[in-house]
């Protein structure tokens, strides 16, 4: 192995930040808010198994509703200025 180790391992999280944050950093920081929560419900003694499911589904629709409204868009849909 020839490599330099440093260049190794930034290749490596290079990786694993377009593979988690890909195209969509908010996506990703509502999953990981999500995973958040629930492990701080569950370490209080709260059974929250059911809060992940809704946290990626509310995550994703609000992902859909961005793109549905394209990127040419602002708030409300209406066009940007230019």
């Amino acid at each position: 192995m020839n490599a330099h180790p440093v260049n190794a391992v930034r290749s490596f999280a290079r990786f694993w930040y377009g593979f988690v944050v890909g195209d969509d950093w908010r996506t990703a920081l509502g999953v990981a808010l999500g995973l958040a929560a629930t492990a701080g419900l569950v370490q209080v003694g709260v059974n929250a198994w059911w809060l992940l499911p809704a946290a990626v589904a509310a995550v994703l629709g609000l992902s859909v509703h961005r793109a549905a409204r394209g990127p040419d868009r602002g708030p409300g849909g209406a066009p940007k200025e230019k």
